[in-house]
């Protein structure tokens, strides 16, 4: 067993290093799929909440705004339900699937040629589906800089403002990039008189721009956007690994002094990674930039084989199998600085400074030419890569706090069982201002993010599953944590509602908008309105329900639900016994 985990540690380090020099990347596959039988609308992971696929009668793609607003004026003359979609599609959560009977996709993939920089107003105007690399590009071309933007580029400009897609900053406007719009333009349906659709356009300041900046594609399609710009500069950035202890006490100084800031948690290693982050003048020597490990390509073998061995792990319920790669996976990131490059070669040392536009996100797999047999994005459904759930939370600065020490306490009844998560990234944690927008933050918050081992099969357990849904009730239901609208199991939204001041404001935008619910579906009313699903067997499995008896995890399998260890008040689906007949 003992030379069993070393080897795994070793591949670990050895089929990273291959990564890094051998591969570029196949870019992700279209989500929209047509044949005679109907489209299907997939995420770029291959699978939704619910692992049903998303049918839709046909798909439409307009390149202009007009052919957009016709597109929407067909659809609601035929009484149609519609539904937002981009050439991205990283939503989690069924946002974009319309009912599959007397519906439409509206695609922005070809939607995506205007770009316009004001530079004398630092402004830039883009199509909504315009992909944000390309947006970022041109902008510091100019001379000028967005601000804020996801770590992960691979979205579009219309869908990242609609779901709240943010970076991390409590300084200035912050870190969620809806905060920095100026105006938008949304296409709604109309009366008849008005041709079935019309083109709204709402500056900041307008009765309806704040329920707007944030829609989740539920007050109509958004067409443009203008976002407000700053003159270019750089960054600096210094990873700063320290021991975990006391980490849930400095991680408001940290954010406060640094402009950037964010904080990668490792909790199995009791290690806690400083982000030291702050624009720099354009003049500072540096031209580094940011491939993030996470983002990099990876040869199409490698990925599968560590699906494999995790895989492996799960079934033999090996946990120290899981915890050499995490210490092997650690070890690397430090290493490599977590994929900083300086000076457009590998990592030299701290500080690494680059222009602000290469250094806040990222997403390198997703670039290179299709011709690349070989090599992709990890999660890359076409492959048996890298499957797994994403969990994001925001807190208070005071719950946040509380909410660590209790995941800690918890942690430290076996911390082996948290080497699953820092196979991925730990926990990432990230600084998000106020805002002003309806459905987006209504105090300045610390963002909390993980990602961790999700089984092939939906019926299948998994290894210190308990742990996992004790975290995620912790957050939502003990400390009441709101979710990111892009990501989550659908157990994070129950109760959402009430965790947004503005959201009866954001209703009635929604019947000033779209009266009769032409862009509503079932799917997008259980995250808005927080419905938690009918159980049934093995519903808590896949995160579509809590689980309140044993049938709802695996019985069968010796996974019976049971109370919390330390939030007694959560039920998880615990592994009890070998079997039950």
């Amino acid at each position: 067993m003992a030379a069993a985990i070393r080897n795994s540690m070793l591949l670990v380090v050895v089929i990273s290093g291959w990564n890094r020099l051998f591969s570029s990347a196949k870019p992700p596959a279209p989500p929209v799929h047509c044949d005679g039988t109907g489209c299907v609308l997939s995420n770029a992971y291959g699978a939704w909440v619910d692992r049903q696929l998303c049918r839709t009668g046909h798909v439409v793609f307009p390149t202009t705004e007009e052919e957009l607003r016709v597109a929407v004026s067909e659809a609601h003359r035929e009484r149609l339900k519609v539904k937002a979609a981009s050439g991205f599609s990283h939503t989690i959560p069924k946002l974009a699937c319309p009912p599959p009977e007397n519906s439409v996709v509206i695609s922005t993939a070809k939607y995506n040629s205007r770009i316009e920089v004001d530079v004398a107003n630092r402004r830039v105007a883009a199509d909504a589906g315009v992909g944000l690399r390309e947006l970022i590009d041109k902008v510091e071309a100019a001379g000028l800089s967005l601000v804020a933007a996801p770590y992960w580029e691979g979205v579009s400009i219309g869908g990242l403002i609609s779901t709240g897609s943010h970076g991390s900053s409590w300084w200035g406007r912050g870190g969620a990039v809806h905060d920095h719009v100026e105006t938008l333009s949304l296409v709604v349906p109309a009366s008849a008189t008005e041709g079935h659709a019309k083109v709204v356009t709402l500056q900041r300041g307008d009765p309806l721009f704040n329920a707007a900046a944030v829609s989740l594609g539920l007050l109509g399609i958004i067409s443009q956007v203008t976002l407000s710009l700053e003159p270019s500069f750089k960054r600096s950035i210094t990873y700063s690994f320290r021991d975990d202890s006391t980490f849930q006490d400095q991680f408001t100084e940290h954010a406060r002094k640094h402009e950037f800031a964010d904080i990668t948690w490792f909790p199995s290693q009791h290690q806690a990674a400083f982000r030291c982050d702050d624009r720099v003048p354009l003049n500072t020597s540096g031209d580094g930039f940011n491939d993030f490990i996470g983002f990099q390509s990876n040869l199409m073998a490698v990925s599968m084989a560590v699906r494999a061995l995790e895989k492996a792990f799960d079934d033999s319920r090996n946990v120290k199998g899981k915890c050499a790669t995490a210490s092997g996976e650690l070890a690397y990131k430090k290493t490599i600085a977590n994929g900083l490059r300086s000076n457009n070669l590998l990592f030299t040392g701290y500080p690494v400074v680059g222009r602000h536009g290469r250094m806040q996100t990222s997403g390198s797999c997703q670039h290179s030419p299709a011709s690349d047999p070989f090599s992709s994005c990890a999660w890359d459904p076409r492959i048996q890569g890298l499957f797994f759930y994403e969990t994001t939370a925001f807190f208070s600065p005071q719950s946040f706090k509380s909410f660590i020490l209790d995941v800690k306490r918890l942690r430290d009844m076996n911390p082996d069982n948290f080497c699953g998560v820092d196979n991925y990234n730990g926990f990432m944690i990230r600084f998000v201002k106020r805002s002003e927008s309806l459905l987006g933050q209504p105090e300045d918050s610390v963002v909390v993010d993980f990602n961790y081992y999700r089984a092939s099969d939906p019926s299948t357990p998994r290894l210190n599953q308990d742990v996992w849904e004790e975290v995620e009730q912790m957050a939502f239901v003990k400390y009441g944590a709101r979710p990111h609208w892009a990501k989550n199991r659908n157990v994070a939204f129950v109760g959402v509602q009430g965790k947004y001041p503005g959201f009866e404001g954001f209703l009635s935008a929604m019947k000033e908008l779209d009266p009769e619910g032409m862009f509503q579906s079932p799917w997008s009313d259980e995250v808005i309105y927080g419905k938690e699903a009918a159980k049934g067997d093995g519903c808590a499995l896949e995160g579509l329900c809590i689980c309140s008896e044993d049938r709802h995890c695996s019985p069968s399998r010796g996974y019976l639900c049971q109370h919390g260890l330390i939030y007694k008040e959560a039920r998880v689906c615990r592994f009890a016994k070998a079997s039950i007949v």
